[in-house]
């Protein structure tokens, strides 16, 4: 198999994502058509794999796993992460309504493409959206812990996280943010502490050959109930991603800057009654649909081909 652009361009989208706390690139994969591929990839590299390459060669090993697609798709998050941290983060910073609209549109958007995949409507799907939507909004509103910046740490996150990123509506940057490792980790990656971004990634390579077993199990013999569940996930964190937020706590990052500890969603009203800024409403309606328009068009694409 050749290199193939458009699984690269994919792969840069779901590093964007990962980067936002409150988006998942897990959600990108599903929405672009490569989810289940990605998952049944990640689910080949075991064990057995290494008898494979001894009995029929490292091609058909290779081939196995599906190699070329998932290192092609790892470029594009890599590159993604590595160009535009900065970008995103300024973003953050500085414009931060229109980047969660957009976000906001995508996500609520997604949960229509993943709804309609699911086979069946009852009582278990029902319940089982519950307990995603439950979930998730626990904890979109749970208080973050302030763990240590410490190698250890960073392995744990980097398991935590990679789990939270390949499911749709978790977001693994989230997941880090309630740790208190996000600062740091996203520090790691601007200032390219290669020690610190090693330790990581190995933590985010066990906890993806763990968690991606159970999450293609689950897909293959609950595939409507699953569905269904991370729907929920993506709908409970919808509070995690409203444009306009008030601020009830604040804590000091890895720069000594205070940024938002603790938020709660508010109307557009109120928020400029509480911060005296714009709301931005037509803006925020813009990109709310840029977002929708994004899923609608990577629909149209996969489907002409």
């Amino acid at each position: 198999m050749s290199f193939d652009l458009r699984t690269f361009f994919k792969g840069m989208a779901m590093g964007a994502a990962d980067v936002v706390p409150g988006v998942s690139g897990g959600t990108i994969a599903f929405i672009s058509g490569i989810y289940d591929r990605l998952l049944e990839s990640i689910r080949r590299v075991n064990p057995s794999l290494i008898g494979r390459w001894r009995q029929q060669g490292l091609k058909a090993a290779w081939a196995h796993i599906d190699g070329t697609f998932l290192v092609t798709l790892l470029a594009g998050i890599l590159t993604s992460i590595l160009t535009l941290a900065r970008v995103i983060t300024y973003l953050q910073e500085h414009h931060p309504v229109p980047l969660w609209s957009f976000f906001f549109g995508l996500i609520l958007i997604s949960l229509v493409h993943i709804g309609r995949a699911i086979e069946g409507h009852g009582l278990g799907t029902a319940l089982a959206a519950a307990v995603g939507f439950g979930f998730a909004y626990l904890i979109t509103v749970a208080n973050p812990l302030a763990l240590e910046a410490t190698y250890l740490n960073f392995l744990f996150g980097g398991m935590l996280a990679i789990c939270a990123m390949i499911l749709p509506g978790i977001s693994g940057s989230f997941i880090l943010l309630l740790l208190g490792l996000y600062g740091p980790v996203l520090a790691a990656v601007k200032g390219l502490d290669l020690t610190v971004i090693a330790i990581f990634a190995c933590g985010c390579v066990l906890g993806l050959l763990t968690f991606s077993h159970l999450l293609s199990f689950l897909l293959r013999r609950f595939h409507g109930l699953t569905l269904a569940f991370l729907c929920g996930l993506m709908l409970g964190t919808l509070n995690k991603v409203w444009p306009w937020k008030e601020v009830l706590s604040w804590r000091t990052n890895s720069s000594g800057e205070r940024v938002p500890l603790l938020e709660q969603a508010v109307s557009p009203w109120q928020f400029e009654l509480l911060t005296g800024a714009s709301a931005q409403l037509p803006l925020a309606l813009l990109c709310a649909v840029a977002g929708v328009a994004l899923v609608l068009g990577l629909e149209r694409f996969a489907a002409q081909r």
